[in-house]
């Protein structure tokens, strides 16, 4: 079965791709945060239970906002909502860890994990304010 155009330009096959190559670094800094905080959840959850929690449906919305951009469902507006859940879990981590840069050590050593979570976050937030300002 092929996808048949519509009026609005948009298909209707369940993938749309991104249109713009930054879309395709947005996904994979995306996809590699949401699964790295899925697989630091049960050791958070050794910690605090809620911390664990909270890294479980940090890394399913990366991994579910992924999922909804691939769709034709996905709108301009969404990037800023992108945007915002990223540097909301960015401001996270100095909520919990402290406001300095000893939040990104563990035990006296830095702590790699959070370090690119973090970058990768940082990256779906400038990537998605770049893509919004371009497909305005």
């Amino acid at each position: 079965m092929s996808a048949q155009s519509t009026t609005t330009g948009r298909t209707d096959s369940l993938i749309s791709p991104p249109s713009n190559p930054v879309g395709y670094l947005v996904i994979l800094a995306a996809v590699v945060t949401g699964i790295l905080h899925l697989v630091l959840a049960p050791r958070a959850m050794g910690f605090n239970q809620m911390m664990g929690i909270l890294f479980i449906l940090n890394g399913l919305g990366f991994l579910g906002g992924v999922a909804l951009y691939l769709t034709p469902y996905w709108n301009q507006t969404l990037y800023l909502v992108a945007a915002a859940y990223s540097i909301a879990t960015i401001v996270a981590l100095f909520v919990f860890q402290g406001f300095s840069i000893d939040a990104f050590y563990m035990q006296g050593s830095l702590n790699p994990m959070a370090v690119i979570t973090k970058v990768t976050e940082a990256i779906v937030a400038i990537g998605a304010v770049y893509l919004y300002s371009t497909e305005s």
